[in-house]
């Protein structure tokens, strides 16, 4: 059956009614009501979770910094200028709220990032082969997801963190390098060295998954 189109009526209205009821959600905070303070949170912090996880991992101190970030967001809810919408800004303050839990907390060991980065022949050419990136089941995408997470952990957190905050979370070059204090060139470096690392940690991987399923296809009736 065809898609059938959203008039552009229908999405301008439904557009209007959005920005207005978030400009009753921001005067209901200004004006301290209990309620608003309980709609903002009921409707954002599933999505500010998510994101302190991705820099956090799954664990206390991702709901840490969803807690901060909302009492920063409460109380700097005056100076909030109304130019982007509420969850872009809500977004950027877990973010910063995320990146001031891992500035204070005490770091793991982690493995060396030449020692993920993928080989070179003397030709220029990768000494492993590549693996496949086109998974065609709904299941296969879905263990594809869970293999770049678990590689993404893998990674140093100076890496692993431009990296989520570039290619997942999706802020530019000097956004990530102002987060950071650090100059755009060393985020452009970092996330270079970074996507290749992840591309060696998961080219094996994918590799030997294509050849499973190969030998399982071949063994079916």
């Amino acid at each position: 059956m065809a898609k059938q189109r959203v008039p552009e009526a229908a999405r301008g209205a439904a557009g209007d009614s959005r920005l207005e009821g978030e400009a009753a959600l921001l005067a209901g905070l200004r004006a301290g009501r209990d309620e608003a303070y309980e709609e903002l949170v009921r409707t954002h912090a599933g999505r500010m979770l998510a994101v302190a996880r991705r820099l956090l991992g799954d664990g206390e101190d991702a709901r840490d910094a969803v807690q901060e970030a909302f009492v920063s967001a409460f109380r700097s809810i005056d100076r909030f200028a109304g130019g982007a919408r509420l969850s872009t800004w809500l977004h950027r303050i877990v973010v910063n709220a995320a990146l001031m839990k891992l500035r204070t907390r005490r770091r793991k060991p982690e493995e060396p990032l030449d020692d993920l980065l993928p080989a070179f022949l003397a030709d220029g050419h990768r000494s492993e082969p590549r693996g496949p990136w086109q998974p065609a089941s709904a299941l296969e995408r879905s263990e594809v997801r869970a293999l770049v997470r678990r590689s993404i952990e893998r990674l140093p957190e100076s890496y692993r963190t431009v990296l989520l905050l570039r290619d997942i979370e999706e802020l530019d070059t000097a956004e990530v390098a102002e987060r950071l204090g650090v100059g755009p060139g060393v985020v452009k470096t970092r996330l270079h060295r970074a996507r290749q690392a992840l591309r060696g940690l998961l080219d094996p991987e994918l590799l030997a998954t294509a050849a499973g399923a190969g030998r399982t296809g071949a063994g079916a009736p």
